[in-house]
């Protein structure tokens, strides 16, 4: 039988109302969607401080050239 515990109360899942677990159901899936917008936050703050490293780079050193610009990546990696 699964459990939810919402205040420190338990309570039985196989018990809750059809009202209840739609409940129950919609804060997952809220659970879920911050997990994921926290992620893509993370993602696009490591993007940020990257182009502000690049722009400090070019102000106090010039512009990339294309041959500095190169990054050498592995061969077994995989964007799915």
């Amino acid at each position: 039988m699964p459990k939810l515990t919402l205040d420190g109360k338990e309570y039985d899942t196989e018990e809750m109302s059809q009202e209840a677990l739609a409940q129950v159901q919609s804060i997952q899936f809220v659970d879920s969607e911050l997990a994921r917008v926290q992620f893509n936050g993370a993602a696009l703050q490591t993007a940020k401080n990257a182009y502000i490293r690049a722009l400090k780079t070019i102000l106090e050193e010039g512009e990339i050239k294309e041959d500095d610009a190169d990054i050498d990546l592995p061969d077994d990696l995989n964007f799915d």
